[in-house]
This record gives structure tokens, C-alpha cells and sequence, in this order.
């Protein structure tokens, strides 16, 4: 059965390696603000313009689940940890999915 319209989001954060993206997303789950870290072990190439210039860079892609409610403090954490100066960290709605893992994700963040 399939949820639709729920409160889940993903959340995309690139980082400057495996490492770092390990480290947060870690961090994240123990503190209950994602439900769930993916990592993204293989490097992407991103090409991006900073400060005036085309930039290029090989990154780790961290994607983490929660919810809308717990968003604000996972952003804040996220940035509190991360090594750049303005990290990628975009949320993106969960428009359906299977009831039984949206649920698990919103047990999963709750506050204890």
C-alpha cells in the first residue's frame, strides 16, 4: 500500500569525501534527525560556478530521510558539521511511497 502526500523528505548534502559524508550521516541517524543515511561511496563530478568561476570537484553524495518537522534541525546540524563554506544541503519532498518505510521514517526521528 502507498502513502501519498506524506511529510518525508530527502535530503541531498554533497561532500568533500566518503569520510566526511560517513561522519554526518552517522551523526545524523544517532541523533535522530534522519532515519537513515546513504552513501555514496563512488565520486561524482560536480561543476559548479563559485565566486565568479566554473569549478570542478569529485564528491561523496550523502542522501538522508526524515521528516518536514525535523528538516530545520537537520539542516542546522548538517551545517554545523560540514567542511565547506556553504555546503549543498537540499531537501526534497517525498510525494508517495510505501506506507510501512514512511512510517518507520517518522518513528525513527521522533524525539525520545
Amino acid at each position: 500500500k502507498g502513502k501519498i502526500m506524506t511529510d518525508c523528505v530527502v535530503v541531498l548534502v554533497t561532500c568533500k569525501s566518503s569520510a566526511e559524508a560517513r561522519r554526518i550521516g552517522v551523526a545524523m541517524v544517532t541523533r535522530r534527525v534522519a532515519a537513515c543515511a546513504n552513501v555514496f561511496p563512488g565520486k561524482i563530478e560536480s561543476i559548479y560556478r563559485w565566486r565568479g568561476k566554473i569549478e570542478r570537484a569529485r564528491e561523496t553524495l550523502l542522501l538522508l530521510k526524515t521528516t518536514r518537522r525535523r528538516w530545520p534541525k537537520l539542516r542546522d546540524a548538517i551545517r554545523r558539521l560540514h567542511g565547506y563554506e556553504v555546503p549543498e544541503i537540499v531537501a526534497l519532498p517525498i510525494a508517495a511511497g510505501l506506507a510501512e518505510y514512511l512510517d518507520w521514517v517518522g518513528e525513527s526521528v521522533k524525539s525520545e
